[in-house]
C-alpha cells in the first residue's frame, strides 16, 4: 500500500458498521462507521489484505476524509462531523468536554475534571480520555499533565507531539 495516498479503503467488518483507511502526515489512522456517523478513529496499521475487502466508499468516510485532508492541510480547527462514539456516561461527559478544547491550545486533566464538577477525578478523566473512540476529530490529544509535560496516547506521544505541533505550525487560512 503505498504511503502518498490519502484515498481511504472501505470494508464492512459487523452489520450496521464500516471500516476504512485513511492516511496523514502523522501515520494510518482506521474509521469506523454506521452509514450516516462516524463511531471511531483509531491509529493504526491497515492489515496487508485490505484490497480483498473492498466496497464503495460510504459518503461518511467521504467527508471525514475531506475534514481531515483539510484539518492536516492547516485549513480546519473544528470538525462538523455527525459523531456517534461508544462509552459510558461518564465518558461521554469527558468528551463532550473535550470538544470545547480550540484548535492550538491545551488543557490539564485536572481541568477537565474541574469543569466536570469532579475536581478530584483527574485519574478518571485520563482513563475516559484514553478510551476517546474519535481520535482527532474529539482532541484527546489537547490534553496534558498539570505540570505542560505530555501523558498517555493511544497513538504514542510521537503522534500526539506531532499532532500538537501541526496545531501551532501556523494560522489556519
Amino acid at each position: 500500500m503505498s504511503k502518498n495516498t490519502n484515498n481511504p479503503v472501505t470494508y464492512q467488518v459487523k452489520s450496521g458498521e464500516y471500516v476504512s483507511f485513511y492516511h496523514s502526515s502523522v501515520g494510518w489512522f482506521r474509521l469506523v462507521a454506521t452509514a450516516h456517523a462516524l463511531r471511531r478513529i483509531d491509529h493504526v496499521q491497515p492489515p496487508e489484505d485490505w484490497q480483498s475487502h473492498l466496497s464503495p466508499k460510504l459518503a461518511i468516510f467521504e467527508e471525514t476524509e475531506k475534514q481531515l485532508n483539510e484539518y492536516f492541510a492547516n485549513k480546519r480547527t473544528e470538525f462538523d462531523l455527525p459523531l456517534d462514539p461508544q462509552g459510558t456516561p461518564f465518558q461521554k461527559q469527558v468528551w463532550d468536554v473535550l470538544i470545547t478544547i480550540p484548535f492550538g491550545k491545551t488543557v490539564s486533566y485536572k481541568d477537565i475534571a474541574v469543569k466536570i464538577d469532579k475536581p478530584k477525578g483527574s485519574q478518571a478523566v485520563g482513563q475516559a480520555n484514553g478510551k476517546n473512540p474519535i481520535s482527532v476529530v474529539i482532541p484527546c490529544h489537547r490534553v496534558i499533565g498539570k505540570n505542560g509535560s505530555l501523558t498517555g496516547y493511544a497513538g504514542g506521544l510521537d503522534r500526539k507531539s506531532k499532532l500538537l505541533a501541526l496545531e501551532l505550525a501556523e494560522t489556519p487560512h
